[in-house]
């Protein structure tokens, strides 16, 4: 693909995110809102720093998106023009974690102004964005998803095309709830596991050789909360939101969902009494504190 590719949402996935992609030797062009964000980037081989939102539209091709939601993201397609400078045949690639229904509707938009957009969002955590091995869910019409492909691969190990517009980023926000779920699952049988007189890390080496091992039980409570660290990179104001994202989805669908009803509580009421921008993990603490 000629010319740089365009990167819009440099944050603590955005950053390594572009690191991959300079490091497979495609030249990228940088672009946030906040100013101190770009600086960590700027002296990194392949990365420029545009000037504006709009060097972008000029000089990319193709132009990722890793930006926090929806609403964030209609605000720079709509209400900044940035859409409408884009020249016909560009590649949008929208990596955050948008509301899929909003996705689809933009899709439809950007599409008969000859704007392809492919929705791929990842799952997998700074570390695995740092080493390249997100897991990279896409949602788009075949020809676009090819086109994307070759922009994806550096950052991905699983890249798995789902199906139509909106489609990654509905499978995305039905992940996060799986992992929600299992999250509070492990953190409730930890603290009954203590309170019987059983240490938590022997009980969690027993779910990890069992039936019970899940995401959390594997690589989260060791390292980020017996450890009392708290620190994975994902605030739990970040997975509240992918649960209110795949709840407004499951009730659009008229879908079975009373155990997402209970879980999207658990973690509006966990992220209303942790201190603000607590990690996702802290939920063990708010757990713990009964």
């Amino acid at each position: 693909m000629a010319g740089p590719i365009g990167f819009i949402g440099i944050g603590q996935m955005g950053r390594p995110m572009v690191e991959r992609l300079a490091g497979a030797g495609h030249p990228v062009l940088i672009h946030d809102r906040r100013p101190e964000a770009l600086s960590p980037l700027a002296a990194v081989p392949g990365v420029s720093v545009a000037a504006d939102a709009a060097q972008l539209a000029r000089d990319c091709a193709a132009i990722i998106l890793m930006l926090p939601d929806s609403p964030i993201v209609d605000d720079l397609l709509w209400r900044s023009g940035f859409a409408a400078s884009l020249p016909a045949g560009t590649l949008l690639i929208d990596m955050g974690s948008s509301n899929p229904n909003a996705t689809r509707a933009n899709q439809a938009k950007l599409a008969g102004m000859g704007i392809a957009l492919v929705d791929a969002p990842v799952s997998g955590g700074v570390r695995r964005a740092v080493d390249g091995s997100l897991a990279i869910m896409v949602g788009g019409a075949p020809a676009d998803v090819e086109r994307a492909l070759p922009l994806l691969q550096p950052m991905g190990r699983n890249i798995v095309p789902v199906g139509p517009p909106g489609a990654g980023h509905a499978v995305k926000a039905l992940n996060n709830y799986v992992s929600a779920a299992g999250l509070v699952a492990a953190c409730e049988a930890l603290v009954a596991a203590e309170k019987f007189g059983i240490d938590p890390s022997v009980a969690n080496r027993v779910f990890n050789v069992s039936t019970g091992r899940n995401n959390t039980t594997d690589v989260k409570v060791e390292q980020f909360m017996l450890s009392g660290q708290f620190n994975s990179g994902f605030a739990a104001a970040l997975m509240r939101k992918d649960l209110d994202t795949a709840h407004a989805l499951m009730q659009s669908l008229d879908s079975e969902r009373a155990l997402m009803e209970t879980c999207a509580r658990l973690w509006q009421q966990a992220e209303a009494a942790l201190p603000k921008g607590a990690d996702h993990t802290a939920m063990f603490t708010y757990v713990k504190q009964g």
